[in-house]
């Protein structure tokens, strides 16, 4: 694989990831919760840091970046959009931007919601999104900042990639997501399927993350809000899909 995508545990169920272009050994961070499980985690692997990409600026996702640039000298690229939030910056990115990194192309996507200006990072050819707290396993982030309809818009450009694209998602929340889906859909037995593989990870610590487009696009609401079975099982039945988006949305901010 031209990319090799590490995931880092931080802070107390935080993500972090570094990958590598097999290619031509450039190396980048995708957000930085604390940049001690990231130095040690290049340092074993004898990995020197070129960049940094950050998807939003909540300092769960950005506190360790001075110390690890200190230590790596990399450079750090965020939102043009919200670059007075974030960490000083050295590369500014826009909505739909492409940059290369590597041999890989990505394209920057504003999947707002969470945040205003929040940002994912595609990597089509290698398969990979990186989605922050936008798309989560199994779930999607509070809406903070923006509006349910924001970020149904978001879910819904996660929805159009292709099934096999691997989500690399900013926190360990799969567990807890898993019961909230099953409030809404008791008797839906992919969600039966799938929280009881869940819960097998969990029992032995092993991170859920990255999880699959496909397995999302069948088994997370948030990605189901146009989905009939759904509707209905919240009585929404033929209601719009961005409106079904918020009552879900709600719901989880009161589970």
């Amino acid at each position: 694989m031209p990319l090799e995508i590490m995931t880092i545990p931080c802070l107390s169920d935080n993500y972090a990831f570094l990958m590598r272009c097999t290619e031509t050994d450039q190396v980048a961070a995708v957000d930085v919760p604390e940049a001690a499980p990231i130095e040690a985690a290049l340092k074993a692997r004898g990995w020197n840091l070129d960049h940094i990409l950050l998807t939003h600026h909540h300092r769960d996702h950005v506190d360790g970046v001075p110390d690890l640039v200190n230590a790596t000298g990399a450079s750090v690229s965020g939102a043009v959009r919200d670059k007075d939030r974030l960490p000083p910056i050295d590369i500014a990115l826009d909505d739909e931007e492409v940059f290369r990194f590597g041999n890989e192309t990505c394209r920057v996507i504003d999947v707002s919601g969470h945040t205003i200006n929040h940002i994912a990072f595609l990597f089509e050819d290698a398969k990979a999104a990186f989605t922050g707290d936008s798309l989560m396993t199994w779930g999607c982030g509070r809406v903070f900042e923006g509006t349910h309809a924001q970020m149904w818009a978001s879910m819904q450009k996660f929805r159009n990639l292709p099934g096999d694209t691997a989500l690399y998602t900013g926190h360990e929340y799969t567990a807890s997501n898993a019961k909230f889906a099953q409030t809404i859909e008791p008797d839906n037995g992919d969600y039966i399927v799938r929280a009881a593989k869940v819960a097998q990870l969990r029992a032995r610590d092993i991170a859920t993350v990255p999880s699959n487009l496909g397995t999302e696009r069948q088994t997370n609401p948030f990605l189901r809000a146009d989905n009939a079975d759904l509707q209905y099982a919240i009585g929404m039945k033929d209601a719009d899909p961005a409106d079904v988006f918020s009552e879900v949305r709600t719901r989880k901010d009161n589970f």
